[in-house]
Order: C-alpha cells, then structure tokens, then sequence
C-alpha cells in the first residue's frame, strides 16, 4: 500500500522523500499547474513564495541549529540549498528557481514516487496520508480539514518585492555586508539621512493598500514573522529603524558615518541580477510600492520583477488536534506537516515534513511512532506543536525558547547558544537513525 502525500511544497517534498528513502511507495499529489494558489507562481515543487533567505547559517543559531539536524536526517532540500547557494552574508540564501527546479527533478526521477497533478478535495479516508498543503490550502480541502479538525485559524502573511540589478542607481547604494560578515557584495545598502528617511515614512505611512480578497475576515491577525512593512511603520517613526532598516553594522563610505537608516537589498539569484528588499514585505498597491519605494535612496528607477503580496495563511490549533508526531489525535493514520501545523519559516516546515514522513513510513508498518528529543530543535518545534498552548497558539519558528535549559547557566549569550548546539547535536547523534 502507498503513503498518500498531498502537496509538494517544502514539507510535502521532504515527506515523500522521507518515505520513499525508507523504502515505501510514495503517490505525491500537487495541484499545480492545473490550479494555482494568489502566492504561488511556478510549476516546480516547494516553491520559495517569500524570501530566497534560509536564514542563519552558524549551527550556534537556532536556524543554524535547525538546519544542521536536518542535514543529519538526510534532508533533502538541505542537500538542493546547498548545491543553489548564492551570497548572503551569514545566512544562507538560494537561487530560488535553481532550488525549486532540482528538487522538483529529484522528486521526479524517485523510482519510489508517482507524482499526480491534480487537486485533491477530500481527506483520505484509507491508509496512510500525509497532509502538506500549506497555510494556502484550496477551498474544498479546506473545508474538509476545518470540518475534521475544527478550531483552523486564519492570519495574512506577506512577501517582499524584487527589483532588477541594473535599474539601481549604484552611486547611491554601497556593497557591506553588516558587521563585515560573509563577502562585502552579499549585501547592497541604500542609506538614507534624517530627512530621506522621515520623507520615506510619511509616504508610507499614508500610502494605498492593496484590498485583501482571498480570506473574509474583517479583523486579519498579522503574523510578527512577516509583518509588512506599512503595518510596522504604524506603530512608531523609529520602528524601522529598529528593525528591517537599522543601520548599526553598517558605515557608508561615500559619508564616512553611519547612516540613519539602511534599505538593504539581498541576492535572489547567482548572477546577481535580481535583488530583493529585505524586511519589505508588503500589500500596498502595485502603484504605490513603485512610488514609495522609489524614494530610497538608488530605487528611485527601479524595476520591480515582482511586487510584493498578502495572502491568506491557515493553520491547525494544532495542540488540540495533533500529537507530536504530526498525526492526528482522532485519526492516527493521517498526519500533517508544514505551516498548516503551526511551525513557521521554510525549514521549519520541511523539518516537519522530515519527521511526518518517517512517521508515516513507521505507522504503515506496525512500528510505534517516534519524536526527537526536546533537546533538539526539531524535537522542540514538534512539542510546540503537540503542547504550545489550546487557548492561543500562534505559529512558532526555531528559537531557543522552546528547548529545555541547560543543566547549567552561562552568562555569555553566544556561549550559551553553542552549548544548547553542542546538547542538540549530540543527543539527536544517539538516536540516529530514527
């Protein structure tokens, strides 16, 4: 009997990959290309939909971390990013089409997989089902799993927009990567002054917001994770400057100083032809990102090769539905993955995927279910899941918040985040392989 997986974004690919690794026939369903999500655009597989960044690439970070066990799993989109790498400093970034396109050919060319383009409509009734449709799951699945599992919720989430490398004006914008990190073009920086920036606010402050159409909630919940940028502006002048567009880490060289504020613009592909705006993610009209933009410093020509989006995110009050091996409380052959579940970031979603796959393979079987200790990441994010609160559980992406303490305190903040990487590693290392 084959393992039924629906969805092949980043959690539905590494599910499938899991269980044909582990020797069981995989039918992988993906609605696309015959039917599109409003985020999604490519007929590839696990779509990169927000930004082209994996995050922090030190395993003494929690995405580090995260990433690193996932690597020791045998992970199969850390083995595409690896290999799709472009420049970002200390994060790990990818050319998100180079990304997509392998792990669509490797999924593809798995004698293990049968991949059907169609929609799937209806939960399984029969075997064993993996779930990784995503926070933008089609209206009739979505109805399905509201109906079985109730208590689903709704929030937005946003995506930046990308600009072309030749419509920058470079007299205005220098290469640095913050604090000197990674190589000094992974990064390009439009500074702006006192009074670039607070002209810049007020525009988008008072700019046009695009209507939201896909999600009848007149109260949306934003997400803190992807908030867009207008909705941040709202809350004070010196928000952004605090946050995506701080300057601290960063000198100008035509100025000699430290600028007021920084727009910073990362890779979106190898060449370094495409660029997108970090922490710019946004629902402005069209029309009014090209206008509010345009006043950073070096935007001002700039052509846009996408503009940013909102759309509509769902996910499960999962600690009321779900174990922490990802299957369902009431249905033990049915397991969900990815953001659907709870879990926030691109490779918290796979990690889930990793952990929905094995266990998919082990419930076929008759073997019991497994879960990695909460000393690892992977294992906290999935305890998050199964235990992180009925009354108001909102997603949760790697941090080390939600690992156990360390049995002893260290001060020193980067010393305590290598020690909890060192604990992590070494207990998944004993229960390898899972």
């Amino acid at each position: 009997m084959s393992i039924k997986v629906i969805g092949a974004g980043l959690a539905g690919c590494e599910a499938a990959w899991q269980a044909a690794k582990a020797g069981a026939d995989v039918e992988l369903y993906e609605m696309k290309p015959g039917k599109y999500s409003p985020a999604h655009h490519s007929p590839d597989f696990a779509e990169l939909v927000c930004s082209n960044s994996l995050k922090a690439e030190r395993t003494e970070s929690a995405a580090g971390l995260l990433k690193a066990e996932m690597r020791r799993l045998g992970s199969l989109l850390m083995e595409c990013a690896d290999a799709c790498r472009v420049p970002a400093g200390g994060a790990l970034a990818v050319d998100r089409h180079t990304f997509s396109a392998m792990a669509t050919e490797k999924i593809k060319n798995c004698n293990q997989i049968r991949v059907y383009s169609q929609e799937v409509c209806a939960i399984p009734e029969d075997g064993v089902s993996v779930i990784a449709t995503g926070p933008l799951t089609a209206d009739a699945l979505a109805g399905e799993i509201q109906a079985l599992c109730g208590g689903a919720l709704s929030f937005f989430d946003a995506a930046a927009p990308i600009v072309t490398a030749e419509s920058l004006d470079r007299s205005r914008i220098f290469a640095a990567s913050r604090y000197g990190r990674g190589n000094e073009d992974d990064y390009l920086n439009c500074p702006m002054n006192k009074e670039e920036y607070e002209r810049f606010y007020d525009a988008l402050l008072h700019a046009e917001r695009a209507p939201v159409h896909d999600c009848d909630v007149s109260d949306p919940k934003v997400y803190e994770g992807c908030m867009p940028v207008e909705v941040m502006a709202q809350r004070g002048m010196d928000t952004l400057r605090f946050g995506p567009l701080k300057p601290v880490g960063l000198r100008d060289p035509n100025t000699g100083h430290r600028p007021w504020a920084v727009v910073q613009l990362r890779r979106e592909d190898r060449q370094g032809t495409l660029y997108n705006l970090v922490g710019f993610q946004t629902n402005l009209k069209f029309g009014e990102q090209k206008r509010v933009f345009g006043l950073i410093p070096g935007l001002e020509h700039a052509e846009f090769t996408r503009f940013g989006v909102m759309h509509r995110n769902t996910f499960l009050n999962s600690p009321q539905v779900l174990d922490s091996d990802y299957s369902v409380k009431t249905r033990p052959n049915l397991f969900f993955a990815g953001q659907i579940t709870g879990v926030e970031g691109y490779m918290e979603s796979a990690s889930s995927g990793i952990m929905a796959g094995i266990n998919a393979v082990r419930r076929l079987r008759g073997i019991p279910a497994v879960t990695l200790p909460p000393t690892t990441m992977i294992g906290a994010l999935s305890r998050y899941v199964a235990f992180g609160g009925e009354a108001d559980f909102q997603p949760m992406g790697a941090n080390f918040g939600i690992m156990p303490p360390l049995a002893e305190h260290i001060r020193d903040k980067r010393e305590r985040y290598a020690a909890f990487a060192a604990r992590s590693l070494r207990d998944l290392d004993r229960v390898l392989p899972v």
